[in-house]
């Protein structure tokens, strides 16, 4: 591994990505990875999420195509920054001692970037502390190779962590019983820990083997009477909709914030978006009133949702403008979520309803049209193609001119790829979230009907009125008209699931494996 000669050498950053949860990268090895020219990682082991944070054009190379210290080796060469990236910590992954003596060998500069150790998060996230007021002493077993001498770790009062022992859970337990642990000995084991597909299961040194038989890796075993902590620490897999997949019907970037609720509920947010967006077919009309809003013929701007905003905001860069465009205006917005989207702009609204967030609610408030107050009496609304004409009715009868611009168009989405779809029709996902009437029509229209034993949620009563009409049972809607409230109402109603399965002694499982034929290992 030697640098080029004409080329200066680059460096090298080993990076830990942290035991699984992409919320536990350190801010350390954020910043690394979007400076990195070249990153070198198992894609296979690494979260979307954490690649997200290359900068753009950034090259990623995979290790399952190469030998990652050749990779390594080659982009410092071309003098370029890399970050190689383990799960975990570096430190205690394996293979970091062996490429960072090859740099060093070549006289690359390296650093190394300690991740959260899944030997501290896992244990966390399965709500067992390593240590209490009675036990102060912890152990790191490597197991996946076998040959462990375990009368070494055979004292009562220490805590083993075991790592690698996937395959082979019965020897571990059984060696330890030999040297001297007694069976009934708290043990546990955890799967795919500080991920929403974790599992803990709470046995015995005796039991430990069957009990776990099935679980997939990585896994990690706890042994110790510090496992008894479990009943009274859990708290991530007791979670309202811990481990539910949810179907959001929007964009990704419409669904920023309820995918980001969603997952602090502990569910796994899936965005198909069931509408394009498209330029109106005769952009002339929205030119005119940007023109008119400039020249002062508005006295109202009336934004009903983000999508009327984000096409206001492409124009306003086309026209060299900005938020100083909307001085001397009154701008009302239908909702939170495209309230947010005009902050974001650089745009207060003055006037968003409180109760009702839609057309009607923003009538209620809306004020009389007075002509001694009011020097202009005409409201712009730019809209989608297929708005309803309440709005314009309620303003009209308060006394109020509309100028009613097509801003954009909405036309329906291509279909899902097939694996989506089927998992749609097959109750693969654990509940679907319906925003809206369109999104019911337009869902079923490109994916199919959800299976019947999927959660329904909606937004309102004319969206359940419109799931009814397909035949969907409407199991949750939410009190207020937004999606906050409907990710809120969504969590209340998993939770009250939950105690209900708890309270009758049954096991706990997810909408999804109720279906006829779905299996759960035990």
């Amino acid at each position: 591994m030697s640098p080029a000669s004409n080329e200066p050498a680059g460096t090298v950053a080993f990076v830990g990505t942290g035991p699984g949860d992409p919320g536990l990268l350190t801010l350390r090895a954020a910043t690394k990875i979007g400076q990195a020219d070249t990153v070198v990682v198992d894609r296979a082991r690494c979260h979307e999420e954490v690649l997200a944070h290359c900068r753009e054009g950034a090259e990623i190379l995979d290790t399952r195509d190469a030998d990652p210290i050749k990779l390594v080796a080659k982009a410092a060469a071309a003098g370029k920054n890399v970050v190689r990236l383990f799960a975990g910590d570096p430190s205690a992954a394996g293979g970091i001692a062996k490429e960072g003596a090859a740099c060093r060998a070549a006289g690359v500069l390296f650093e190394i970037v300690p991740g959260v150790s899944p030997v501290t998060a896992v244990p966390g996230y399965a709500g067992i502390p390593l240590t209490d007021h009675k036990t102060r002493e912890v152990r790191i077993v490597d197991a996946s190779n076998g040959g462990i001498d375990w009368e070494s770790f055979a004292a009562p009062d220490v805590t083993l962590v075991i790592l690698g022992a996937e395959g082979a859970v019965s020897d571990v337990a059984k060696g330890l019983i030999a040297a001297g642990r007694p069976e009934s000995t708290p043990a546990a084991m955890t799967s795919l820990g500080t991920t929403t597909e974790q599992e803990t299961v709470v046995s015995t040194l005796h039991r430990l083997g069957p009990d776990t038989k099935g679980m997939e890796s990585p896994a990690l075993i706890i042994v110790g009477d510090v496992v008894r902590w479990r009943d009274k620490l859990s708290w991530f897999e007791t979670k309202a909709l811990f481990g539910w997949r949810v179907l959001v019907p929007r964009t990704k970037e419409q669904a920023v914030s309820l995918s980001e609720q969603l997952r602090s509920y502990g569910a796994v947010p899936e965005e198909v978006p069931t509408i394009s967006v498209e330029p109106p077919r005769t952009p002339q009309q929205l030119d005119r009133a940007i023109k008119g809003l400039v020249t002062g013929r508005y006295e109202w701007v009336v934004f009903t949702s983000t999508n009327a905003v984000r096409a206001v905001r492409e124009k306003f860069v086309e026209y060299g403008l900005d938020a100083r465009a909307f001085a001397g205006l009154k701008v009302a917005a239908v909702g939170e979520q495209t309230a947010a989207a005009l902050v974001t702009f650089g745009v207060n609204p003055d006037l968003v309803p409180t109760e009702q967030q839609s057309s009607e609610g923003l009538i209620e408030v809306w004020p009389p049209y007075d002509s001694d107050l009011d020097p202009i009496n005409r409201v712009l609304l730019p809209r989608a193609d297929i708005a309803t004409d309440a709005l314009i009715a309620g303003l009209t009868e308060l006394g109020w001119e509309c100028d009613d611009v097509t801003a954009y168009r909405t036309v329906r989405a291509a279909p899902p790829p097939a694996p989506i779809r089927e998992a749609i029709k097959g109750g693969g996902f654990d509940a679907v979230l319906f925003t809206s009437s369109s999104t019911v029509r337009n869902l079923i229209g490109i994916a199919g009907k959800p299976h019947n034993v999927t959660v329904i949620a909606v937004i309102g009563p004319q969206t359940a009125k419109t799931a009814q009409e397909y035949g969907l049972r409407v199991d949750v809607m939410s009190e207020k008209p937004s999606v906050s409230a409907l990710a809120e109402a969504l969590a209340e109603y998993g939770a009250e699931r939950r105690a209900a399965q708890v309270e009758a002694g049954e096991p706990l499982r997810k909408p999804s494996q109720m279906r006829r034929g779905a299996r759960r290992r035990k």
